[in-house]
């Protein structure tokens, strides 16, 4: 009998990237045949997203693409969306499964029940319901490894459905993250991005989300120790989470890269109110200081939203100000949509589109200017590059310790090698 074959997409995050390559593993070991998405296979996966419309709207796009090319195919949409409407999804004509958040690692067991031309199965749950952590990481799809050390957050903005679709804030314990990092280590993985929803939540367990003794600082002190591994990175951490021990530890390993992603979304403090954020600008603007206090070399990277219900022209140009006053590196810009069951969603009164758009424009050329900033400033400097494997027509490319691109000709035996670079 001939193996059934499978093809994977992955909409939005790297925590997301993390799971469906931990997906696809399941079903490799299971007898299936990995195929690119691309080409003919038995059964698509969708991973989604839906943090935004448009991720919505590629989700549709995709089930379009797979009935033209493969009419006979099982597709199966998971992730984000599928737990916030599996009705609407379950709709979408090609649709044959639905899986909520407590149902997606049970993939396998699904498609074995599953037979092509019965209407869509949903395989939902309530999200109070959910309350397992699933481990997962990439491996062999890039150089640097994402791995989900944590699930879900207990924070509830009033723009974002990510609770609605995660559940309660829930993570691995430090023994089976350092489980996970040393079947990295045997397979040659030289960097591992740490992600969560919210990483710097880890230490809730399983049960209920009762709080187990470590914490996210723990955790790293723990890697820092760990043999194997050369080089780790902290995907996005809370603000009000990123405590100066943490900060201190960083600027001190051997390890941790210098290079911290921090969600901000406004530097206004009335739209931050708005947003239930659990921060004002000003803690943001010290823990930048600390950081550059400490470590002048790091790279920052910062998300911000646009057009936030409320949002007026005097408290974008707060955001701009600040922005463009603080010592970070880049911007990503995200243009506020409005999305079912939050808070948000009723707010007055509504920023126009066209409005929006141009915020974000104007955001996203400070983020060009700040990181052309930035990469001067070392220029001249010898930083170590962990360099990927991909032949971009005769170029490769890498990332400094401190996040800096880096590319040059294609050399293989560079691939998955740190070397030191001179930037220029």
């Amino acid at each position: 009998m001939q193996a059934k074959s499978v093809a994977f997409h992955t909409l939005g995050c790297k925590l997301n990237y993390s799971e469906t390559s931990t997906l696809s593993r399941l079903l490799e070991n299971d007898g299936f045949v990995k195929r690119e998405f691309d080409e003919e296979a038995d059964v698509y996966v969708i991973n989604t997203c839906s943090v935004t419309e448009n991720a919505d709207k590629e989700c549709r796009q995709l089930v379009r693409r797979i009935q033209k090319r493969a009419p006979q195919a099982m597709v199966v949409i998971t992730g984000c969306y599928a737990q916030l409407k599996p009705k609407e999804i379950a709709e979408i004509e090609g649709v044959d499964l639905v899986l909520g958040a407590s149902e997606k690692f049970n993939l396998t067991k699904h498609l074995q029940d599953l037979t092509k031309g019965d209407s869509a199965k949903i395989c939902s749950c309530d999200i109070e319901e959910v309350n397992g952590f699933n481990s997962s990481y990439s491996i062999n799809d890039r150089t640097r490894t994402f791995l989900k050390v944590q699930d879900g957050c207990d924070y509830n903005c009033s723009f974002c459905t990510i609770p609605l679709a995660r559940g309660h804030s829930r993570s691995d314990n430090i023994t089976g993250v350092l489980n996970n990092v040393a079947e990295l280590a045997k397979s040659g993985t030289k960097e591992i991005v740490l992600t969560g929803i919210n990483l710097g939540d880890f230490g809730k367990g399983n049960e209920g989300g009762k709080r187990t003794e470590s914490n996210f600082f723990e955790l790293i002190q723990e890697l820092e120790q760990f043999d194997g591994i050369d080089r780790y990175r902290i995907s996005s951490i809370e603000p009000n989470l990123l405590t100066n021990e943490i900060i201190e530890f960083v600027a001190k390993s051997k390890k941790f890269m210098p290079h911290f992603h921090i969600p901000l979304q406004s530097g206004s403090n009335k739209i931050l109110g708005a947003m239930r954020r659990r921060y004002k600008r000003e803690l943001y603007a010290d823990r930048v200081a600390y950081i550059k206090q400490l470590m002048p070399h790091c790279c920052i990277g910062v998300d911000v939203i646009v057009g936030f219900p409320t949002e007026s022209d005097e408290d974008f140009k707060d955001t701009f100000n600040f922005l463009h006053d603080i010592d970070i590196s880049y911007l990503h810009v995200f243009t506020y949509s409005e999305r079912a069951n939050t808070l948000a969603i009723d707010m007055k009164p509504v920023v126009p589109m066209n409005i929006r758009h141009e915020r974000n424009k104007t955001l996203r050329n400070l983020s060009y200017q700040k990181l052309q900033y930035f990469t001067a400033q070392h220029v001249g400097q010898t930083r170590p590059v962990l360099f990927e494997g991909a032949d971009k027509n005769g170029m490769m490319e890498g990332y400094t310790d401190n996040y800096i691109k880096v590319q040059t000709h294609h050399r293989p035996e560079w691939a998955n090698q740190v070397v030191d670079w001179l930037i220029s």
